[in-house]
């Protein structure tokens, strides 16, 4: 068997392959097997997928005056929002009134799931039997 040949194996237990710290040697009783990747390092560090570049950092001075400007922008478009009519109460009650719609969808959506499935069909069956329109 060559070095090769001893670094990578295949397990008996499992038919998958494996590679070994020192080749293929059982009776030093202590051999450590991980298992075979095809990227360098299975036991690598994690590395953030968000990664920030030392040109990407800002002082703590310009983000608080960037939330500032980002403030005044909201009071503008609030302030427009309530000349033209609208009151906060009343889009924060239609919001609510959106979440309990959403919920009560959401549920329905399950019951047909669970009804298709002891019928052994499909949710898109179901709604035609009901008389409902997918987009619904």
């Amino acid at each position: 068997m060559n070095s090769e040949e001893s670094v990578k194996t295949h397990s008996a237990a499992n038919n998958c392959p494996v590679s070994t710290s020192e080749g293929n040697d059982a009776n030093k009783g202590g051999v450590k097997r991980t298992p075979f990747s095809k990227f360098k390092r299975v036991q690598s560090r994690f590395k953030s997928p968000l990664q920030v570049t030392e040109s990407a950092k800002v002082s703590p001075a310009e983000e608080v005056a960037e939330l500032e400007r980002r403030r005044e922008q909201l009071d503008t478009e609030i302030a427009q929002l309530e000349a033209e009519g609208y009151r906060v109460d009343e889009l924060e009650h239609h919001i609510d009134m959106l979440h309990e719609y959403n919920d009560i969808k959401d549920i329905g959506q399950s019951l047909l799931g669970r009804i298709a499935a002891l019928r052994g069909t499909t949710t898109r069956d179901l709604y035609a039997h009901f008389g409902l329109e997918l987009d619904d």
